[in-house]
């Protein structure tokens, strides 16, 4: 089970709580550890396994896209972003915590994922290990994730159109999601053209997942979804279901929904994990 090697990964790689600085390290395995749905390392293995990569080569990649995932939800949840106090059912790192302590956790989380990527075997051709690195890089940073959290708090209030907040959840959500496939491929023998088709299926996927939370923060309650419901409707936020309306999004949904699948259509190797993927972004309903 995917979730349950990556879970041991990660507590292997994360810094014990008895190392110190011990609070830091503390707080780094409570945002980690034993929570989420693992859906990054999920697409990385799958992508991995249709090339035929070694899993222990896929470990490295998988935990350093889960590492930077969980920094951002951190830096996310702080009063100077979305001001949320629950995440994964449990209080978020600055509230049980501090302030200080989250900001420390993201920064260490993030600096933490490039060191295993740098210092651990990701793939047999170490050429191709540095274009992963860069590949993290450009998808965490102010082209990708982090420059869509920044369009994202500068929309609230704000009516974008369709194209807007596409380009914004393409970086915000699906730069991390697209990084987490190709790395996966990567790990193993995927050429050029498949590289191409899985960038086409990711960036699909990508929308389709952030469409489905929209949908789950509408429909879904604080309990089943583990942190606070309706939050984005509260703050004002442009959301795929505010914009369109619920059935015109399930809609959207079902429409990135057909076009990932199709992606996988013209990818080479085994892609059925990435098509039951693609299935289980759209039917979790947590």
């Amino acid at each position: 089970m995917i979730q349950r090697r990556t879970e041991v990964a990660l507590e292997h790689w994360l810094p014990a709580p008895t190392t110190a600085p011990t609070r830091l390290h503390e707080a780094m395995r409570y945002s980690v550890l034993g929570g989420g749905k693992r859906m990054r390392p999920l697409l990385c293995h799958a992508a991995g396994e249709a090339f035929g990569a070694d899993p222990r080569l896929v470990d490295v990649a998988a935990c350093a896209v889960e590492l930077i995932h969980a920094y951002s939800l951190v830096h996310d949840d702080l009063p100077c972003m979305d001001n949320d106090v629950l995440r994964r059912g449990r209080p978020t790192c600055h509230v049980e915590y501090d302030e200080a302590t989250a900001l420390l956790v993201g920064d260490a989380l993030q600096t933490l994922a490039f060191q295993l990527l740098a210092e651990h075997p990701a793939t047999p051709d170490p050429q191709r290990q540095l274009v992963m690195l860069a590949l993290l890089a450009s998808a965490s940073g102010s082209r990708g994730m982090a420059g869509g959290q920044a369009i994202d708090l500068a929309a609230v209030g704000m009516a974008l159109s369709v194209e807007a907040l596409e380009f914004m959840h393409i970086h915000k959500t699906g730069a991390l999601i697209r990084a987490a496939v190709l790395l996966g491929a990567y790990a193993g023998a995927a050429d050029d053209a498949a590289l191409r088709a899985l960038g086409h299926f990711s960036t699909r996927a990508g929308l389709l997942f952030q469409v489905i939370d929209d949908i789950l923060d509408t429909e879904g309650s604080t309990v089943t979804l583990g942190k606070t419901a309706g939050k984005d409707a509260a703050q004002d936020k442009p959301t795929y279901v505010s914009m369109l309306g619920l059935a015109r999004a399930k809609e959207l949904a079902a429409r990135l929904r057909e076009e990932a699948h199709a992606a996988l259509e013209v990818c080479a190797g085994d892609t059925a994990r990435l098509h039951a993927l693609t299935d289980y972004i759209v039917d979790r309903s947590f």
